[in-house]
């Protein structure tokens, strides 16, 4: 009986840890794998690798963040690379621009809207601390939220014409990291508006975002504009390159953004009311309605998430490569979801977590780092990719059984066909 139970508790042990499982095997491999330079090193252990790739994963681990949050209340965020690609082309332009351009043209209305919903929601936040005695106090209810409207507009209108005034210069990253942020955010909110109010299906609203976004970057590089070259301490701002540095000269900072990221979001889905909301909406969104969850705030706030974190991601692009692009982000939708759907986040919703988020990223960022120190084409490396997201689907769905019994039905159709004679009847089905 103690030895049934201890098999019972090591299988239960070994599932609930199969995903680091997984990244510790894969790891193995890289080790095993990996060329040696010529003082006989390991390469894929060097700490120049392991920085890179902690590096190149910090651009789609921070938009999988946002994607994991929007699979997890069972929607989908096709719009994601379109909208790295437009804060990239956003962040350049700031970046390497004196005078009014179209990216202030986008950039001060998203830093409007941004401003105003974040004061708008810290003064609600306060007054439901001092309800009580607010209501005791006999205070007019209506009167106060016109108020609280009028406040959160008036200081979203002065940072917003402040970010209009400093486009007689070039931006600085701090500028930088407030203004593309925003405009994501504003595509994110757009989102989730049309999804909710529309009651559209989040696959189709993301899908016509995508295609609208690249439009979008296009027309805000110009048409003639392929590329903007970003060179710190040249035709941009030395502090710039504060987002590309080593801390310590081994911990490459969009690595320590992205961390930082994922620890804010694990804390909030774990410890937050928010977080509840998001699961509940996942696991049966009308029966989180029937319990008070607000499902199309929670809906609209996801979506704005998403968008805010692709254009963040957007900006450390800049960064690594120097560089902002109408097609920056083509394919990082694929990287996302694939890296979100590893790491055990369920397609269906209501299941996963931020930390398999992170393994997730961490397996796909491994993955490719292996396939090009091997000198593996990247055709290959696309074919294997769409490999590991389906065995990682059915994994997670626990699909496996369905296989098995299709696979046991032919089986037996297959006996069955052996076992009975073949028989010629005639058309009125006599025996001839």
């Amino acid at each position: 009986m103690q030895s049934s139970n201890s098999t019972e508790r090591l299988k239960s042990v070994l599932k609930s840890t199969k995903l680091y499982w997984g990244l510790a095997l894969l790891f193995l491999v890289g080790v095993i794998s990996s060329p040696v330079s010529s003082k006989g090193h390991n390469i894929f252990l060097s700490f120049g690798n392991l920085s890179d790739v902690f590096r190149q994963i910090s651009v789609t681990g921070i938009t999988a963040v946002g994607m994991t949050l929007v699979i997890l209340i069972a929607g989908i965020d096709l719009s994601v690379g379109s909208v790295l690609a437009l804060g990239s082309v956003v962040c350049a332009m700031l970046l390497t621009n004196e005078g009014w351009s179209s990216a202030y043209l986008l950039g001060v209305p998203a830093i409007f809207l941004l401003a105003f919903l974040v004061v708008f929601g810290a003064l609600t936040f306060g007054i439901k601390l001092q309800r009580r005695a607010i209501l005791d106090a006999g205070a007019n209810q209506p009167a106060i939220s016109k108020l609280l409207l009028a406040v959160a507009a008036a200081a979203a209108l002065v940072l917003a014409f402040g970010v209009a005034l400093t486009s007689e210069g070039k931006a600085g990253v701090i500028l930088v990291l407030l203004v593309v942020p925003a405009v994501g955010f504003m595509l994110g909110t757009i989102n989730g508006l049309i999804i909710v109010g529309g009651r559209l299906q989040p696959f189709i609203v993301t899908l016509a975002m995508m295609v609208a976004g690249l439009g979008i970057a296009r027309l805000t590089a110009g048409q003639n504009t392929a590329v903007w070259p970003v060179y710190t301490g040249s035709n941009a701002t030395e502090d710039f390159e504060a987002l590309r540095s080593l801390i310590f000269g081994i911990i490459p900072v969009p690595g320590v953004i992205f961390a930082g990221i994922i620890v804010l979001f694990w804390v909030i889905l774990k410890f937050t009311k928010f977080g509840r909301y998001v699961y509940a909406i996942g696991g049966n969104e009308e029966a989180a309605r029937l319990a008070g969850v607000p499902v199309w705030r929670v809906k609209i706030t996801v979506y704005a998430i998403s968008g805010y974190l692709a254009a963040l991601a957007g900006i450390l692009y800049v960064a690594q490569y120097r560089q902002g692009k109408p097609d920056a982000g083509t394919g990082l939708e694929l990287d996302a979801i694939a890296a979100v759907v590893i790491g055990g986040t369920s397609l269906m919703g209501g299941r996963g977590s931020m930390i398999g988020t992170l393994v997730g990223v961490l397996i796909f960022g491994f993955l490719s780092n292996i396939l090009q120190l091997n000198n593996i084409d990247s055709n290959t490396q696309l074919v294997l990719k769409g490999a590991i997201i389906i065995i990682a689907v059915l994994l997670q769905e626990r699909r496996s059984s369905g296989w098995l019994f299709f696979l046991s039905q032919l089986r037996a159709r297959d006996v069955i066909d052996k076992s009975e004679p073949h028989q010629i009847k005639n058309p009125q089905g006599s025996d001839d």
